[in-house]
């Protein structure tokens, strides 16, 4: 839909505008509306500024004066929360079907962004009812009196400057008139008694889009949209003013360079229409006339609060922010004040918390008042240090029974480890944090599907800095393992091989330990199993020497049982997968248990016991999803296709579907099978039958639609969903 900016022109004060632009979108939110102006008394549409309160409030207010049939409720409302008792203006039923109008005296516009002082709000809405009254009393006296056997709807649009006055001045006439109805739109709640709200929030992406289209066709006829529209209104949080500014600029740059130029977003977006109210005709005033609603103490702590990237917590708000100026025990309901004005989005978590986020363009607005404040570099090294903290808090709980809710904190503090870590890479002097925290989150990267972005961080932080430090040697091998995973050896040996030295020269034990243990992955992916079995058990006495206990430990237990099955060692192999399954069930770990699974599986495939062999392998799909460890699910798919080709339950066709999704991950792991013959045995075999039983069309177009599954879909199949 349109945003709040005046796309609309009202030729005789109070009465409702005519709509000049086309209204997009907005479908369950304008049913709801309809719906509560039907069944109560007072509804006032928040959101943050340009996201279209006011055409919204406007739409609902012109189709509820057409003689149609309220619209059913599609979009959840908040009740107010004043707490005062139940009045004759507070819900009441709707009006009787029979009614010709729900609002047989119209509806009445009052601009309210347009008035200045309190003690002007009652005589702009006398001039909006086109009430004329030349005696000494107040206007409040002479609306309720003139008011009180009307049936009409007064939309109060852009209270958020005079909200006290605003409700006192509803509660008197809802109280005075049975048969008046206030549509406000507001940054925050007015809290009148009987008060119902319905948050507007961005349009969603494919709205916003739609939006855009309209809009620039009417600035540079012919426009057709691309791929890189969806992108830009992305950009733009899907803010309805943005996406018509940004429309408007058509008439100059492309939507490339509109895109590329949104880093000065503010400076960008401005030329709304001259007609538009001032708060409206550019990004940049309609987001501060936000900011000049807020207190100083809530103005510095959305400043401070732009060092977040994505959603935060109570509790990483109050670190970050608090002190000089800010005590912690005000941080708490300095947010809820921002809330309440939709400067923050408040958000529900998975865990059952509660989260907060600010939107680009407010967090954009808000470092730019942290740059002149002169404590952005401050704030961000604050920033830092607390994910730098959660991410050791994570690595620490990722041996135990809670992995799976230190995966979900990880995957949900993403955003804000990006930040954290983009800031110890670009700041000089912080190149060692940056080692520190890129090679602490191995679990993030390597549990939960990210081989790729931790090759990323670590590459750029190793090359920062080449000092020998315990942090640089914690990164080489945590770089060598990924690199390992990804089937890049050329990469990961010689990672590793410094490492080891450096771990040699420095007396670093740990270091030497985990240095000798990825040695021994990447002679098990290099085809080298014997040589691998041996740094194996190097590693694992180095482990218990330092009295290491933890999930690297256990696949090092792991990777050796594999290496025993690649030799045939079948007693070798089922004492260590034994030894991790055991550890696993006392301390509660999950994820090395999930590649324990995917060896016992291989071992009874290869000892012709299919039935526990199908249970570990579809058990360690479903661990490893759980995870989203795309590699332990991929091994896992590959063994539970060729078990797909044994016994009575044999189903080549399924055995190829499962190979075509297996493919298609491992191309998003990297190297398929780490290029090791080892590991694609069970791949060649299963491939090996399908082509022998099926047509050449059957076994190409089976594969063709596993290729097409993604990763959920994939692994529903495996398991028999």
């Amino acid at each position: 839909m349109s945003s709040d900016q005046a796309t609309t022109t009202a030729t005789t004060p109070g009465r409702l505008p005519a709509e000049l632009t086309t209204f997009v979108g907005r479908s369950p939110e304008l049913a709801a509306l309809q719906s509560l102006l039907t069944r109560t008394r007072l509804v006032t549409v928040t959101g943050p500024g340009g996201v279209g309160k006011t055409r919204l409030a406007l739409r609902a207010a012109a189709a509820l004066t057409q003689p149609a049939a309220p619209a059913a409720p599609a979009y959840p409302a908040t009740a107010g929360t004043s707490g005062l008792p139940a009045g004759p203006f507070t819900d009441t039923p709707p009006s009787p079907v029979s009614d010709p109008l729900l609002f047989p005296d119209g509806v009445r516009v009052v601009e309210v962004s347009a008035v200045q002082h309190d003690l002007l709000l009652g005589h702009a809405v006398q001039e909006a009812l086109r009430l004329t009254d030349s005696t000494t009393r107040p206007p409040l006296e002479v609306l309720a009196e003139r008011l009180a056997d009307r049936r009409l709807l007064i939309v109060l649009d852009g209270c958020e400057h005079l909200v006290a006055a605003c409700a006192e001045l509803v509660e008197e006439l809802l109280r005075a008139a049975p048969g008046v109805r206030v549509l406000a739109t507001s940054r925050e709640a007015l809290q009148a008694a009987g008060e119902h709200l319905l948050p507007v929030t961005p349009l969603p992406l494919p709205e916003a889009a739609r939006l855009f289209t309209d809009r620039a066709t009417a600035v540079l006829p012919g426009f057709t949209p691309d791929d890189a529209v969806e992108p830009l209104c992305r950009r733009l949080d899907g803010i309805p003013l943005a996406v018509e500014l940004a429309a408007g600029r058509l008439r100059t740059l492309s939507v490339e360079q509109i895109t590329h130029r949104l880093d000065d977003r503010f400076a960008l977006l401005t030329g709304g229409a001259r007609t538009a109210p001032l708060r409206h005709q550019t990004l940049r005033t309609t987001i501060g006339w936000s900011h000049e609603l807020c207190t100083p103490q809530e103005r510095l702590l959305w400043a401070r609060l732009a060092v977040f990237a994505g959603a935060f917590d109570l509790d990483a708000a109050e670190y970050v922010c608090a002190g000089d100026g800010l005590a912690t025990e005000q941080v708490l309901d300095l947010l809820g004040e921002l809330v309440a004005k939709s400067v923050l989005l408040r958000e529900s978590a998975p865990d059952g918390g509660v989260r907060f986020r600010l939107l680009d363009t407010l967090r954009e607005y808000g470092g730019q008042w942290l740059r002149a404040t002169g404590e952005e570099r401050r704030l961000r090294s604050r920033h830092r240090d607390w994910y730098l903290g959660l991410a050791s808090w994570g690595e620490a709980e990722w041996f135990g029974p809670h992995q799976a809710e230190t995966a979900e904190r990880t995957r949900l503090a993403h955003p804000n480890l990006r930040a954290a870590l983009e800031f110890s890479l670009a700041e000089p002097g912080e190149e060692q944090q940056a080692l520190l925290l890129a090679g602490t989150l191995w679990y993030y990267w390597v549990g939960s599907g990210h081989l790729g972005e931790g090759r990323h961080w670590l590459d750029r932080a190793l090359a920062l800095a080449p000092e020998p430090t315990r942090a640089r040697a914690k990164a080489l091998w945590v770089t060598g393992y990924m690199a390992t995973l990804q089937g890049d050896l050329a990469r990961a040996r010689p990672a590793l091989a410094e490492c080891r030295r450096q771990a040699v020269d420095t007396g670093d034990d740990r270091a030497l330990a985990y240095a000798v243990h990825r040695q021994g992955c990447a002679a098990l992916i290099g085809d080298e199993p014997a040589r691998a079995a041996v740094l194996f058990e190097e590693a694992l006495t180095l482990y218990d020497r330092i009295g290491e206990l933890n999930s690297n430990v256990l696949m090092a237990m792991f990777e050796l049982g594999v290496a025993c099955l690649f030799q045939g060692d079948e007693e070798g192999a089922r004492h260590w997968l034994d030894r991790v399954r055991e550890i696993c069930e006392r301390h509660g770990e999950q994820w090395a248990y999930a590649y324990a699974l995917y060896a016992l599986a291989y071992a009874r495939w290869q000892t012709g016991e299919l039935r526990p062999a199908r249970a570990y392998a579809r058990e360690c799909v479903r661990l490893n999803h759980l995870f989203r460890d795309l590699l332990g699910v991929v091994l896992a798919l590959d063994v539970l296709a060729l078990l797909q080709t044994e016994g009575p339950e044999a189903d080549l066709v399924e055995a190829r579907v499962l190979q075509g999704a297996a493919h298609r991950l491992w191309q998003a792991v990297g190297t398929p099978f780490f290029g090791s013959r080892s590991f694609n045995g069970p791949y060649r075999e299963c491939e090996s039958r399908a082509r022998t039983g099926l047509t050449e069309l059957e076994f190409a177009e089976a594969f063709t639609r596993g290729a097409a599954l993604d990763l959920d879909e994939a692994v529903a199949r495996a398991l028999g969903a």
